[in-house]
């Protein structure tokens, strides 16, 4: 999409706007039980549009829960069970236009008190999700419509009424025709049936059951969960050209270093894998709220086939920007030579931020040194930098959710990517995180930033340098207009792109480091001489950007109107108004000199841009703040650089509303 498009959809539709995005079909929540009245708002339209909420209690061993709008909020399925509905007096009370709501939990294991619980919730829409229902007739091929208005690319059917019953799935991929199924509530392999799907593939507004009692027994009640399977025909985003499901298989190589890559040309929140051949293996699912991460390392694993709690299982699944990779032999995921079917969807809102408080937040707080220090942000956080304002020589740790809350870099320090120790920060929360302890709540005047992920405003990209120049694929929408990268595994300092360096002609043949005072330098090593573009950035050889065989970061950061700005100023000696077309002023500014050396200025409204002094830390030291200065001011529509502001440099500059 061009920018001028991402904006113009902004503009004329906000957040949510005329066309449908991921946010208000999907979404992964997370919450502590509490036995009694909670609501549950997840900007999902269940009960006007319709949809299905999946729940599973994370932390003790009860089964799924399955609750449909269409068979109303008292009945139930589980999906690692065969019974049919169960008839629901507790935990779920009702659907909402904004989600659901809960009640005491009397048994039903949905909202008990101090247990900690995962949703997915699906709301119908078209090439995204139906739920259909039916009475058995015996027929051996009979047509049940649906409203995908696409060709579904994937179906689990199951017996409501009538007696237990496997789960019956469908699945594009591993369907040549309808003669085969798999079953959701057992690990076995694809297995032949002739006539639980019938005998006719499904259509754009049609799917097809047999006469088998899974699927359509004279007299029985049935329902289908049928999901689709963009494949390059979008339906979702400001030009609804955008796909965000995707139904597809991989073939294992059984490479727990170098698994199979599955590009889905979308980062994932989402993904459910099932061995379908060569042998058995779970129904597994990992979602970014909980846990989901770049680069092997244990994930936090659920089954939709069993009633285990939530656990760490193997290195397996790599999250990428594009898709996923394995990183473990493990059979039920990765055998060598058996496929693999899964079910993908799209990371994030497609739509550009209108509101600046729904993506950014900035807080100072008091630590405890221990445990259960909350941090209250109204969003999922994405990246979040957190340092002391006391100085004792601490750092400024940027954690983000790609790489887990268990390590972080410093924005003053060339060091490479450490622990963070006694546990770090844990990011599986709906409207921010919390501490289980040191580097990041030991200090007693803290401060934190923090960020969301949005088109055209923020993106996180990770990858593996190569050690030749190349181009890096992003899913900002825009041109980024800044970008740190640093390498995770190096002692190497961070490397900064700026529109602004050079004056602002051919910047990307410039640099700055984000961990130093140096003025800029010229270099063809770092962005290879090449301005990044809506779709990619480029790096060169250097070791600082794409380092052979390590793990890189990058933060790509871009203007978004009345909601972010990348520029830059030139102080005079006196007062100068920098025009960031803001409607209240900025909240957070971060700016450096580039023609001489200096550090680089942070500035919040928390700890205080006023007419006074102004709190300012060095994002690239470890000192205390400087109280005693006024050098920026409040601006309506930015902010204010006062005549006490040093120098009549060049200057450039990052801020948000």
């Amino acid at each position: 999409m061009t920018a001028s498009k991402i904006v113009a959809a902004a503009a004329s539709s906000g957040a949510g706007g005329g066309t449908t995005d991921i946010d208000e079909v999907f979404s992964t929540y997370l919450w502590e039980g509490n036995n009694s009245t909670q609501t549950i708002t997840n900007s999902i339209d269940l009960s006007g549009e319709g949809g299905l909420v999946w729940i599973k209690e994370r932390t003790d061993n009860e089964g799924h829960r399955l609750i449909d709008t269409v068979r109303g909020n008292t009945k139930m399925l589980r999906s690692d069970a065969t019974g049919a509905n169960y008839t629901i007096d507790g935990g779920f009370d009702n659907f909402t236009s904004t989600g659901f709501t809960l009640k005491a939990d009397n048994g039903w294991s949905i909202n008990s008190s101090s247990e900690d619980y995962v949703s997915w919730s699906f709301r119908k829409a078209p090439k995204f999700f139906d739920v259909q229902t039916w009475t058995g007739n015996g027929a051996s091929d009979r047509a049940i419509s649906h409203n995908l208005d696409s060709v579904p690319g994937m179906i689990i059917v199951k017996r409501t009424v009538g007696g237990s019953e496997d789960w019956a799935v469908w699945h594009t991929e591993v369907h040549n025709n309808t003669a085969s199924v798999l079953y959701l509530n057992k690990t076995d392999a694809l297995s032949t049936s002739t006539h639980i799907f019938g005998a006719t593939n499904p259509t754009s507004t049609d799917f097809y059951v047999g006469d088998h009692p899974c699927s359509n027994n004279n007299g029985d009640s049935y329902v289908a969960y049928v999901f689709a399977h963009n494949n390059n025909d979008g339906g979702f985003g400001p030009d609804s050209d955008q796909d965000i499901i995707k139904c597809g298989s991989y073939t294992g190589n059984g490479n727990s270093s170098n698994g199979t890559e599955v590009n889905l040309g979308f980062e994932p929140q989402f993904l459910m894998v099932k061995r379908a051949t060569g042998g058995s293996g779970d129904w597994a699912v990992l979602d970014t709220m909980r846990g989901w991460t770049v680069g092997p390392g244990n994930k936090e694993r659920l089954r939709w086939n069993v009633s285990n709690i939530e656990a760490q299982s193997g290195s397996g699944f790599a999250l990428l920007h594009t898709g996923f990779k394995l990183f473990d032999s493990d059979a039920a995921i990765n055998g060598n030579g058996s496929n693999y079917i899964y079910m993908a969807i799209r990371r994030g809102s497609l739509n550009v931020p209108d509101d600046a408080t729904k993506v950014f937040d900035v807080n100072t707080y008091t630590s405890t040194g221990s445990a259960g220090n909350k941090q209250t942000t109204g969003f999922p956080v994405d990246l979040t930098l957190i340092g002391a304002r006391g100085g004792a020589s601490w750092n400024h740790g940027v954690v983000s959710r790609l790489t887990g809350g268990d390590n972080y870099l410093a924005t003053n320090s060339s060091a490479a990517e450490v622990a963070s120790g006694a546990g770090g920060i844990n990011l599986d929360d709906m409207t921010g995180y919390d501490f289980d302890g040191a580097p990041f709540n030991n200090d007693t005047n803290m401060y934190n930033l923090n960020w969301k992920r949005a088109p055209g405003y923020f993106d996180v990209v990770t990858y593996t340098g190569t050690g030749s120049a190349r181009t890096i694929s992003h899913n900002l929408g825009v041109a980024p207009e800044m970008i740190w990268v640093k390498n995770r595994d190096a002692v190497k300092a961070w490397i900064v792109f700026h529109k602004g360096l050079n004056g602002g002609t051919n910047p990307a043949t410039y640099a700055m480091l984000l961990s130093g005072t140096d003025a800029e330098f010229e270099t063809a090593s770092r962005w290879n001489n090449t301005a990044p573009t809506s779709s990619v950035f480029s790096v060169g050889d250097a070791l600082q950007a794409n380092g052979s065989g390590n793990n890189m970061i990058a933060y790509l950061f871009a203007t978004v109107a009345g909601v972010s700005k990348v520029g830059s100023f030139s102080p005079t000696g006196s007062t100068l108004n920098v025009d960031c077309g803001f409607s209240s002023g900025a909240r957070f500014v971060l700016a450096k000199q580039t023609d001489s050396t200096e550090g680089w200025y942070l500035w919040d409204s928390v700890r205080g841009i006023v007419a006074g002094n102004d709190p300012y830390l060095y994002l690239n030291g470890t000192g205390a703040e400087t109280t005693n200065a006024d050098y920026i001011d409040p601006h309506s529509s930015g902010f204010t650089i006062t005549s006490t502001f040093f120098g009549s440099g060049n200057f450039i500059f990052y801020a948000i509303a």
